[in-house]
């Protein structure tokens, strides 16, 4: 790797995940080339060894820069591991909101052959039932199709992963769940899915940064969302919010919310704008851009002045 940084003459690294042992070989092999090393925060929360703890104590404090997403994590960062304010930017994950971008419903159905009058929640992730809170989000949907045993009403489960056997048990004979059980690697297949969709469902109990409710949001969508770290932020508050926040593992409470725009879907409408608007303003690769130039240079200079 430092063959290959300086072949490429590598003036800073950037680690995606800093809860993760390849950071701390990182910030030990920047210290050894001169390299000031950054990092992002996606989700990670194991360690394989116990040294990770009092190691990462240290290359916490050492990295030039932290980019953190939801204030949360940035206040546990600097409550665990004493990183100073100045080392750490409040910077989401940015989409490409002209590529994830709102299209015809109708069609897009037609296209994947779904039904044209139904309304359709849609989830997309990787199949891990208790971290992505699949198991609450299907016992919020059974309630809400027996509460509502008169209309259309199909949720659309999209993608693959360790779980996918307990999720074919947990859905199977329910006739208002489709699950396409594949990794999706063309995004153009991924956005035909969210452009069928009425409503955004995210359950998780854990999320670093939710990039596929930024997905749905910049394609239209509202998103009813569980109360987990940076989802606020994704969503907004007041009367610009792009959707619903619920107490996170609250099945009840994610029915209820679910319901409200199943039957309104005027409001759903409303909210979908006000999350297209977000997605652009506040998500897009032009705006997340000029934030990680002002951090990353910014703290370059600082540590040049020092």
């Amino acid at each position: 790797l430092a063959t290959e940084l300086r072949r490429e003459s590598c003036a800073a690294l950037l680690c995606q995940e800093y809860e993760f042992g390849r950071f701390d070989a990182l910030v030990g092999l920047g210290r050894a080339m001169r390299l000031p090393v950054f990092a992002t925060y996606q989700g990670a929360d194991s360690r394989v060894s116990a040294i990770e703890t009092p190691v990462r104590h240290v290359t916490m404090r050492s990295a030039r820069g932290l980019v953190i997403a939801s204030a949360e994590e940035a206040e546990r960062v600097r409550s665990t591991y004493g990183v100073a304010p100045s080392k750490i930017a409040r910077i989401p994950n940015p989409v490409d909101v002209m590529r994830w971008r709102p299209a015809d419903r109708a069609e897009a159905r037609r296209r994947l052959g779904l039904p044209t009058s139904a309304t359709i929640v849609e989830w997309h992730g990787n199949v891990q039932m208790h971290r992505k809170g699949l198991d609450v989000l299907l016992d919020a949907w059974y309630a809400l199709c027996a509460r509502r045993p008169k209309d259309a009403l199909l949720l659309l489960l999209v993608g693959s992963g360790r779980d996918s056997e307990q999720l074919r048990h947990r859905i199977a004979g329910h006739p208002q769940v489709r699950w396409l059980d594949r990794y999706l690697h063309d995004r153009s297949f991924l956005w035909d899915h969210l452009s069928a969709a009425d409503i955004y469902a995210l359950p998780s109990r854990h999320e670093g940064f939710a990039v596929a409710a930024v997905e749905a949001m910049a394609c239209g969508l509202p998103v009813v969302a569980s109360d987990v770290s940076g989802v606020r932020e994704i969503v907004g508050e007041g009367h610009s919010a792009g959707g619903i926040v619920v107490p996170p593992e609250d099945c009840e409470a994610l029915a209820d919310s679910l319901g409200l725009l199943v039957a309104d879907l005027g409001l759903a409408r409303r909210l979908g704008a006000n999350a297209r608007r977000r997605a652009e303003e506040t998500f897009s690769f032009e705006v997340v851009g000029e934030e990680l130039k002002d951090f990353l240079l910014g703290r370059g200079e600082e540590a040049v002045g020092q």
